[in-house]
This record gives structure tokens, C-alpha cells and sequence, in this order.
């Protein structure tokens, strides 16, 4: 009896050990599970304290230049502090060189003269030179001088070494009795709506624009216009337009920016977008959230597509069943936060590894 008693204690406790490592597998694989939109990288970045929290190897990364010459503050432990990822340091005091880990570089202070490469240095074997960009190939200048000198990439891109989106879709649950109508604005008054910076007109954004605003009307805001909105009048004033020209500055991969993010989603309106391939874009948002201008033989079609979808409500409700399940998630702070996040991806990278070209890796 004894001894059955112990064959069937001991088969208790192996089931209990097997089913508390299936539960944290779980927990650890849970943000990729419930979101078929959060890549391998964001996941590993919020799994991070909960798979190498016992980690005791320092990480020191230095900050060259800040990007756009925005100074950020680093006094303290700002990555244990506003991120909780221990034994990782950031600075942009450059007597740390001989002993940082990584440097960052953001392209556009070097490609503009602003800034230069530490090059008369001595340089640590083990060093990691970080090429930070957050601007598509057109924008990124003549970045030739830079080949064979970059050992890591941190970009929009997803298959940069470190990725850095302009924002993603997180699981949320919303709770019981919402439905998608409670996420749509109720004060719709324009078809279409356009925030833009920059009208040059040989960009491609600028003539489907001429095209489509003489088959149905669009507002148009911004620099380039004169009609400028401040940051409390830019939600509410997409969130009055049933559409939102997302269109990118230029057409790359994974090149997808506040503009579909920020403004479009988190505005209230169904995004009309013109950037990468749908197939592109069908990997960050759901299929049946956004209109592609590419889904259309021409822009008339297109404006015609939208007319007729602004009124038939239940068909431009659907455009909105993504909030019940999803939220839309940016960095909290654009630079501090990917910079720590370096730190989670330290003991993964490939070494050694140079980038000969990056001018074709960026456009691949």
C-alpha cells in the first residue's frame, strides 16, 4: 500500500512539474500567441524580464549623437529606472568609448556633416557600431563612407538587428458589451482627410492626391499647406473624417510610419494607404483595417470605393472590428526606449558581422 502510495505521489508531482512548465512557457510565448501582428523581436523586448532577468552581464551603450539633436537625459540607471532592464547603462558621455559595448550613430548627423565617425580612436575588438535610422533610403543620403565601418542596423526595418517600428498592435481586451460602434467617432463630417509636410510634386503621394481630390473632396492640413494643426487638434480633427490619406513619402519595404499609426488609427478614421505592398502591411495590421491604393485600377475607382463606403455604415464599421481585439502602441519615449532595449538582444546577435553595403541592404 505504502508503495503504491509513493508510485502515485511521485506521478502526482511529475504532473505538476510538466504542467508548471508548460504555464511558463506560456506566459513567456503569450504576447506572440494572442498577436499574430507582434514580431519575434517586439515579443522577445516584452518577455524580456520575465526569461533573462538573472542576467549579471553589464551592458554599456553610448550615444555618439543625439538624433536631430534632441539631448536626452541618461543621469542614473535610465534603462533599469523607466524600463526595468538591469545591468544596462546608457550615456552620451564619450570618455566611455574605450569601454562601451555599443555605439549608436543616427545617419542623419553623419550623412549632413554634422557629426563624424570616431575613426582617429582606438577602437575596441569586440565594439559594436550601431547604424540607427529611422528614415526611408530616400532620405537617408549618400551613406557609401559608412560601408564596412557598421557592425549592427537599427531601423523600421524587421529585418534590421535591432528593430525599432513606429508603432505595433498589442492584444487588449476591451471588456464585455462594447461593440466596434463604440470606437468609431461620432461626429463624421469630411469624406477624407490629408496631414503632409512635405508636396513636392514628383512624389507619388503628391499625384494620386491631384488626382483623387477631383473625384471626391479632401481636407488637407499641415506645413505645406498653411493650414496647421497643433498636437490637440490633430486627433479630433482626423477623427471628423471617415477617411485618412496615409501616404508615405516614399514607397519601401516595411516603411510604415506615424502617419498609419499615430494619426490614421489612433485617429478614429479607416486608412487609405499608399507605402509598401498590401502583403507588407497585412503583416503589422489586419487585412480588413486599412484600403490600399494599390487594391484599384485607378484612383477613380478608388474615389468612387470610398464615396460608396462612407455610406453604407455597416460596411465601414467593419474597418473598426480590429479595435475589440487590438491597441495601437508606440515607444513612450522615441529614443530612450530602443536604445535600452539593445540591451535585451545583446547575448543573440551575430558575431562577428559587418555591413559591406548598406545602401543595398536597405533597399533589398
Amino acid at each position: 500500500m505504502a508503495d503504491h502510495w509513493c508510485c502515485h505521489r511521485r506521478t502526482i508531482l511529475s504532473t505538476l512539474l510538466v504542467s508548471l512548465t508548460l504555464f511558463g512557457s506560456l506566459l513567456v510565448q503569450w504576447p506572440s500567441l494572442m498577436n499574430p501582428f507582434l514580431t519575434r523581436e517586439l515579443n522577445e523586448f516584452m518577455v524580456y524580464n520575465s526569461t533573462d532577468t538573472n542576467s549579471s552581464t553589464n551592458t554599456t551603450i553610448l550615444v555618439w549623437h543625439w538624433a536631430f539633436g534632441f539631448k536626452q537625459d541618461t543621469r542614473g540607471n535610465v534603462c533599469q529606472d523607466r524600463f526595468g532592464i538591469p545591468n544596462c547603462f546608457l550615456s552620451d558621455d564619450r570618455s566611455l568609448f574605450p569601454q562601451a559595448d555599443f555605439v549608436i550613430f543616427h545617419n542623419r548627423e553623419l550623412i549632413n556633416g554634422q557629426q563624424k565617425l570616431p575613426l582617429h580612436l582606438p577602437r575596441p575588438e569586440e565594439q559594436g557600431w550601431v547604424w540607427f535610422s529611422w528614415e526611408s533610403p530616400t532620405n537617408n543620403g549618400n551613406i557609401k563612407f559608412l560601408d564596412g565601418k557598421m557592425n549592427y542596423t537599427m531601423s523600421y526595418r524587421r529585418d534590421a538587428d535591432f528593430f525599432v517600428p513606429y508603432g505595433w498592435l498589442e492584444p487588449h481586451n476591451v471588456g464585455s458589451g462594447m461593440t466596434v460602434d463604440d470606437f468609431i467617432p461620432k461626429n463624421k463630417s469630411s469624406l477624407a482627410c490629408w496631414v503632409v509636410s512635405n508636396y513636392a510634386g514628383h512624389l507619388k503621394r503628391t499625384q494620386v492626391y491631384n488626382k483623387l481630390k477631383k473625384v471626391i473632396p479632401v481636407e488637407v492640413y499641415g506645413g505645406a499647406t498653411g493650414r496647421r494643426l497643433n498636437g490637440e487638434q490633430l486627433l479630433p480633427t482626423i477623427s471628423r473624417c471617415y477617411f485618412y490619406l496615409s501616404f508615405e513619402n516614399s514607397q519601401f519595404q516595411d516603411y510604415v510610419t506615424e502617419k498609419l499609426w499615430s494619426n490614421a488609427l489612433n485617429g478614429g478614421a479607416v486608412p487609405v494607404v499608399l507605402g509598401p505592398s498590401r502583403k507588407n502591411y497585412e503583416a503589422m495590421i489586419p487585412k480588413d483595417s486599412f484600403i490600399h491604393v494599390d487594391d484599384f485600377s485607378s484612383v477613380e475607382e478608388l474615389g468612387a470605393f470610398l464615396k460608396k463606403l462612407a455610406g453604407d455604415r455597416e460596411r465601414y464599421a467593419s474597418y473598426f472590428k480590429w479595435k475589440l481585439n487590438y491597441t495601437v502602441s508606440r515607444y513612450g519615449s522615441w529614443v530612450m526606449d530602443p536604445l535600452c532595449s539593445i540591451c535585451t538582444k545583446r547575448t543573440t546577435l551575430q558575431k562577428p558581422k559587418v555591413y559591406r553595403n548598406l545602401y543595398n541592404w536597405e533597399r533589398k
